[in-house]
């Protein structure tokens, strides 16, 4: 497969030509075949992820739910005011990964969290 076709955002395979470029469907990213692409900083710098209030959190934050978060498969919500203690942050729409007391491990996004 010719090094072009090879997304220097995401290093997915599937990249495909849009006239003089080229696009990414997995990440959406867009690039000039034709340049060297220098190693992105995107991959090398973290994301910041901020909260609803706009504070930077970190892994092994404690955060507070901030609104009734209703769970697939779960007969109640979670509650506004839950604490969730030691979270891990990752990449997606999901930037959270922690485990909430009596709902077990799960994703959030950090638009509904405040650090607490």
């Amino acid at each position: 497969m010719p090094e072009s076709t090879i997304c220097p955002n995401c290093q997915s395979p599937y990249g495909y030509p849009t006239g003089s470029s080229m696009m990414c469907p997995e990440c959406g990213h867009e690039w000039n075949p034709s340049e060297t692409p220098a190693p992105t900083e995107e991959a090398t710098t973290e994301e910041v992820v901020k909260d609803a209030n706009g504070t930077v959190l970190q892994n092994g934050d404690t955060v507070v739910i901030i609104k009734d978060l209703p769970v697939k498969g779960a007969s109640k919500p979670i509650k506004a005011g839950t604490k969730v203690k030691n979270i891990k942050l990752t990449t997606g729409d999901h930037n959270i990964d922690c485990k909430v007391d009596g709902y077990g491990a799960m994703g959030l996004k950090s638009q509904f969290v405040r650090k607490g």
